[in-house]
């Protein structure tokens, strides 16, 4: 199964935040294992576990139970993450939802990116936002934080306008639910049946000022790009290639063996890579070809070096093999500019 994962700008985000509270930054970042290389690249991934354990101790050393409630207000989602961009390139709140909900994971993975992770449902009081997380009261935290996400977004944008009319969650009043209301400036219902966010019906009808289209698209080019690395990295292709690379120098390995490092019997490899309608030849193959041809386009390594990367004890065989894949030499792939059709 897969670890999920939370954005490293999210985990960054809460740092520096905790540090602007005047706590020991570096201490709270110890504390799990992270260090500030693993939060330089905000689109990198840090397993939810460390994120959660981090969240518990940046509550202890601020003395602030309600933490990621006054986090969540006080700080812009932007700044952390590509997501953030685009949900505020959209021309309107309904966009922004559907864009939300199709790069949600990217913030934070939970299994209901399966679906959706927040619906909209009309009723007698307006129209409720509704948040689909399986499980909520496992990690209620995330729940203060993307209500109260919602409600910063809009009390920045529109500050003549309320937004949130009414809140309901599926976790126990913890000890600091008075704070609830004191940030989120409106009833908040606990223990209740669902998450869920009232608001304004003419709020899904309203227009963003910063919106751009060209500005979006790039946006979205990039976070479709991340998304297509999270993808890959939930099918057993994607596990079994970082499994590989870093010994694909060694040349053949048994499936014997990567199924044991994938935790499972030969068979159900097999018959799991057929599902993805793959083979285990065809992965190895075609990543011995990926990597052959990133190194050749580079021009960084010889022929007789490229082989030997790849796994192959004699370059007359590497050859073999390249013109077998792409249908030339590695000399004249490497000549016509190093790209794969």
């Amino acid at each position: 199964m897969k670890t999920p994962t939370v954005a490293a700008g999210l985990v960054r985000s809460v740092v520096d935040y905790v540090a602007h509270r005047g706590a020991d930054a570096t201490a709270l970042t110890r504390s799990v294992g992270l260090t500030a290389a693993d939060l330089e690249d905000q689109d990198a991934r840090i397993p939810l576990a460390l994120y959660k354990a981090l969240i518990a101790t940046a509550k202890r050393l601020t003395d602030d139970p309600a933490l990621m409630l006054h986090h969540a207000i006080d700080t812009r989602i932007e700044d952390m993450s590509v997501v953030g961009l685009i949900v505020h390139t959209c021309p309107n709140m309904a966009e922004s939802l559907v864009q939300l909900n199709r790069y949600a994971r990217l913030m934070v993975e939970v299994d209901v990116m399966d679906g959706e992770r927040f619906t909209v449902e009309p009723g007698p009081e307006g129209v409720w936002i509704v948040d689909n997380r399986p499980d909520p009261n496992s990690f209620p935290e995330l729940t203060e934080s993307s209500f109260a996400r919602f409600e910063s977004e809009f009390r920045h944008e529109f500050p003549e306008r309320p937004f949130a009319l009414k809140i309901e969650v599926t976790h126990p009043a913890p000890g600091h639910a008075a704070t609830y209301g004191e940030v989120l400036r409106c009833p908040v219902t606990f223990a209740a049946g669902r998450n869920a966010l009232l608001i304004a019906p003419d709020w899904l009808t309203q227009e963003f000022d910063a919106h751009s289209g060209y500005v979006f698209g790039l946006f979205a080019e990039r976070a479709d790009a991340l998304m297509a690395e999270l993808v890959l990295a939930d099918s057993l292709r994607g596990r079994i290639e970082a499994y590989l690379l870093p010994i694909l120098h060694k040349g053949e390995v048994t499936v014997e063996a990567v199924a044991a490092a994938m935790g499972m019997s030969r068979q159900t490899l097999y018959r799991r890579l057929k599902a993805e309608g793959v083979t285990f030849a065809e992965v190895f193959d075609e990543l011995r070809c990926r990597m052959a041809a990133d190194y050749l386009a580079a021009r960084k390594v010889s022929v007789n070096e490229t082989a030997y990367l790849v796994g192959f004890s004699e370059a007359s065989s590497f050859v073999r093999a390249f013109r077998r894949w792409t249908g030339r030499t590695p000399a004249a792939f490497r000549a016509a500019g190093g790209a794969l059709a």
